[in-house]
């Protein structure tokens, strides 16, 4: 009797929710997928989208030891890298607002964080212009 080796995805629980995702992305939950794995996965990660011949985008996440991994449809993997890597944290109210539908949240929730995020921006602009 032979014994099917036990595969990364298997024994890395991270890895068991990318295929989870992986799953539900075929079933059309959503368009796009973003999930945050460690950089050490980088390669597993890489094989198994394209495998699956999936539209995917790696992103490394600040401080190098995590990555985001964005995979769906084209054209939302598209506009993700025409963010140009810029770390998700620092992106503009309408990059975060876009990056929020493609991913499928609330339009109503997104919409009310946009405009926080808005408000934040020009406060934040106001004060550079005082100081």
């Amino acid at each position: 009797m032979s014994i099917t080796p036990i595969s990364s995805a298997a024994t890395n629980p991270n890895l068991q929710v990318l295929n989870e995702q992986i799953y539900g992305y075929k079933h059309g939950i959503r368009p796009l997928v973003l999930q945050t794995e460690s950089m050490k996965d980088k390669d597993v990660i890489e094989k198994r989208l394209q495998r699956d011949n999936l539209n995917y985008h790696l992103m490394p996440a600040p401080g190098g030891k995590n990555l985001n991994v964005f995979f769906g449809d084209k054209a939302c993997v598209d506009v993700i890298k025409s963010f140009n890597n810029q770390p998700l944290n620092e992106m503009t109210p309408e990059k975060d607002f876009m990056l929020g539908v493609l991913l499928g949240y609330d339009k109503t929730k997104q919409c009310e964080r946009y405009l926080k995020l808005k408000e934040k921006e020009q406060q934040k602009q106001g004060l550079n212009l005082v100081a």
